[in-house]
């Protein structure tokens, strides 16, 4: 059911939660009165009202009974008995030994000394961020600093729709303000679905990998910790085989699926043959809401929106002017690999996945979204005109090669 009013008070009983979807518009609060209990895995502090932001949707769990109090306007409101959390707290619960027994064992034993690196799958809205939001939480409220690694494109929990990006998380999630920002790896993609460039999709998801394989193998506390990794929705076609590639590419040894039986099937019995996989399946919250198409691009755009303006409207982006000269822009992927001169009889030339196609500066670029680069500058330079950008922050741009793609954002 939907409320409007005022405050509203709810007492829970153990192990049972309160579920609520907050308005498109809507201002919203939740405090706790008495007991524990929690929201994604981070506890509510007793007595404090705490703020929920727009269109979240989120469950106040308890384990041992609470009362709690909201106010604002909800459009789902409910208390719900039958949760999985008992089984995710489980898995955290095995992960933590294994975590303990990697710490334990000595460093320079790369195998033993790996804590758990979790993969969690499963179709578009069955709960996979909250889950890996949950799992980083319980992990980092015990002392440890897990990775958590994004690969969903389509919707982005550590930065904006269309990357690929890692950050470390060292304390439980904020429930306002999401997944901490300060030391995200990020690889930009420039599309929101990986059958753009799928090569490139895969490209980028090795780079990671072995970005992170440098930094645990150079830090066992962190190697130990191990990583969670959230994972796009598409998981049949070309969306199954880019799920395998991540399990291989990030020598997953952990993989959660959640609500969906096919899937876990065929997982099972691909990694038979790998004796140091577990593939464990899970079901999904009764909570969990389907999202239509519309509702994913309105979440994109606001996700961009905050991006450049704050969560909460508290951050001032900079409109700038720069020549034409300063910058170069690029596409990646596109144009042919060879000459049909250079190929076999018969072979038709395919496009380069990971070629850079210098793009012309032109309005065609209006409205998209431009990456910048931090690799060198190439010698290609372009004539001397100006653009308009608008950045996150003032100053000069950090490199001047621009990557762009097909996402697009208008600010409204």
């Amino acid at each position: 059911m939907a409320d409007t009013g005022g405050v509203r008070q709810f007492k829970l009983a153990k192990e049972s939660e309160l579920r609520v979807e907050v308005g498109a518009d809507s201002s919203f609060r939740v405090r706790l009165l008495s007991g524990t209990a929690e929201i994604f895995g981070t506890e509510l502090p007793p007595g404090n009202w705490l703020s929920v932001p727009p269109r979240l949707k989120f469950a106040v769990f308890t384990w041992n009974g609470a009362t709690v109090e909201v106010e604002g306007t909800s459009e789902v409101e409910y208390v719900a008995d039958e949760t999985p959390m008992v089984s995710y707290v489980n898995v955290h619960a095995i992960l933590n030994g294994r975590r303990a027994r990697a710490k334990a064992s000595s460093s320079s034993d790369m195998v033993a000394s790996q804590g758990p690196r979790v993969i969690v799958v499963g179709p578009a809205d069955s709960g996979k961020s909250s889950l890996c939001r949950m799992l980083l939480s319980w992990a980092s409220k015990q002392g440890w600093k897990p990775m958590f690694v994004d690969l969903d494109i389509g919707q982005g929990s550590i930065t904006i729709p269309g990357c690929i990006a890692s950050t470390p998380i060292e304390m439980p999630i904020d429930v306002l303000e999401g997944i901490p920002l300060e030391m995200p790896i990020v690889y930009y993609y420039g599309h929101t679905s990986p059958s753009v460039n799928a090569e490139l999709y895969k490209v980028l998801v090795k780079e990671l990998a072995q970005t992170l394989e440098r930094h645990f193998s150079a830090n066992a506390e962190s190697r130990a910790a191990g990583m969670v990794i959230n994972t796009m929705g598409w998981v049949e076609g070309l969306g199954y085989e880019l799920l395998l590639h991540a399990i291989d590419t990030f020598n997953a040894n952990v993989v959660l699926v959640l609500g969906q039986e096919k899937l876990y099937s065929l997982l099972k019995d691909v990694t038979k043959s790998k004796s140091n996989v577990d593939v464990v399946k899970l079901h999904k919250s009764g909570g969990v809401v389907s999202r239509n198409p519309k509702f994913r691009q309105k979440s994109r755009s606001l996700k961009i929106r905050e991006y450049f303006y704050g969560l909460m409207n508290d951050l001032s982006p900079h409109s700038n002017i720069i020549n034409f000269s300063d910058i170069s822009v690029y596409r990646i992927g596109g144009g042919p690999q060879a000459p049909r001169s250079a190929l076999p009889i018969g072979a038709e030339p395919v496009a380069d996945p990971t070629r850079l196609v210098a793009v012309n500066i032109s309005r065609d670029l209006l409205h998209l979204i431009l990456a910048v680069s931090f690799a060198r500058e190439p010698d290609q330079i372009v004539s001397r005109k100006k653009i308009t950008y608008l950045a996150p922050c003032p100053g000069e741009l950090p490199s001047k090669l621009l990557i762009v793609g097909t996402l697009t954002w208008l600010e409204s």
